[in-house]
């Protein structure tokens, strides 16, 4: 008799997932399955999506989650006229922890299937409305742009966290696969980049060499079109979103840039990028010849060329942070924007309500509308639906 070899760490890791999560992994089962198309939404040509991103589950812990997003938002988004919505989540959000620890390599397959539903309520809510959705890991295993939670391993050099991350695409593959296309897509990772320490909210954000994002990108994308082989999945720009990718053409997904440059344009005073902001210069637009819409041009030429090589390109977030004045904001983001639409590239502002947003941004140099209890910034929202 064959002695049994021991388990591995990683095997035991595995096995406990396929028992938590059983249940959790199943598709969905909405009221009416939406039939598949004979074709998907290319990658190579991606709609001008116009719309927002919802942040109900961008942060780890549910407890400081914001208020869940009223389902007449979408309405009122189909009526202005934009048809998507990003939902950057972050994975930890969607499991059965305590949040007062570090969690660990095998809490991350532990699912609680009644917040994995919270999801369901906001893709049914937006397909009501005929938007097209896009899930998004914000943070998942092994890696997040952003600190506050502490992770387990490292997504770039750890193949536990590998494993892990295309485990998650699996889940949502499968609860997602019987909604057609036309309403769904994956955006597989928030703004890859390099950083030493993780949990540094000022960490290095170096690019990761392509053929680490490659190997990566690879295994999540055979995951996923292993169930959904129909659906669109997009990459976001290495380098924090920023820097287009042609490496990853082969895989025949789009991409998705951002709509943040200048920085300090776009992030004046933000408190989670600068620890003093007193001081700063207030941005100017345009601001002699490297600031400007030419520069802008020049800026986003690779994400130009990417897209006319036939890799679909759209700009997953852009926006501006509440401190830069409103004239300045308002000046940088029609060039932004219009340079996008030029080109035939939609956006999807950072938010609809909040800091970055035309509803409730607390901008103190708006002159407000009162939209239904809402304070609504009527000039940027006419920006935004004039491109």
């Amino acid at each position: 008799m064959q002695t049994p070899r021991p388990k591995t760490r990683r095997t035991f890791i595995k096995n406990a997932a396929l028992g938590l999560t059983a249940a959790s992994v199943l598709p969905r089962t909405f009221a009416k399955e939406s039939p598949q198309p004979d074709m998907s939404l290319s990658y190579q040509d991606l709609p001008q999506w116009r719309g927002f991103n919802f942040l109900d589950f961008f942060v780890p812990n549910p407890a400081h989650a914001r208020v869940k997003t009223p389902e007449e938002h979408f309405k009122w988004m189909r009526d202005w006229g934009f048809d998507f919505v990003r939902i950057p989540m972050a994975y930890p959000y969607f499991l059965d922890i305590d949040y007062s620890k570090d969690i660990t390599p095998e809490e991350v397959y532990k699912f609680s299937e009644e917040k994995i539903a919270h999801v369901d309520r906001i893709v049914e809510a937006a397909n009501k409305y005929g938007l097209h959705v896009s899930l998004n890991l914000h943070r998942a295993p092994g890696y997040c742009i952003n600190a506050g939670f502490q992770e387990p391993y490292n997504l770039w050099k750890d193949q536990d966290a590998l494993d892990a991350f295309c485990h998650h695409w699996e889940l949502w593959a499968k609860r997602y696969k019987g909604i057609s296309p036309d309403l769904i897509s994956f955006d597989l990772l928030n703004e890859p980049s390099l950083r030493e320490d993780m949990n540094d909210q000022h960490g290095k954000r170096e690019a990761v060499p392509a053929e680490t994002y490659h190997r990566v990108a690879k295994a999540a994308v055979d995951r996923i079109r292993s169930i959904a082989p129909n659906h669109l999945i997009v990459a976001d720009g290495n380098s924090g979103g920023h820097v287009a990718v042609p490496e990853l053409a082969d895989l025949k997904i789009g991409q998705s840039c951002r709509g943040y440059w200048p920085f300090n344009i776009s992030h004046h005073k933000a408190p989670w990028v600068y620890k003093d902001p007193t001081g700063l210069p207030p941005p100017k637009w345009p601001d002699g010849p490297e600031a400007n819409r030419e520069a802008l041009i020049k800026f986003y030429q690779p994400w130009f060329d990417l897209k006319e090589s036939g890799v679909g390109v759209h700009c997953g977030e852009c926006g501006c942070y509440k401190e830069t004045p409103h004239d300045v904001f308002l000046s940088w983001f029609g060039d932004v924007l219009s340079v996008l639409a030029e080109r035939g590239i939609g956006f999807g502002l950072w938010e609809m309500t909040g800091d970055f947003g035309f509803l409730n941004s607390g901008r103190s140099d708006v002159d407000y509308e009162d939209w239904y209890g809402y304070k609504l910034d009527r000039k940027l929202l006419n920006l935004l639906q004039s491109v």
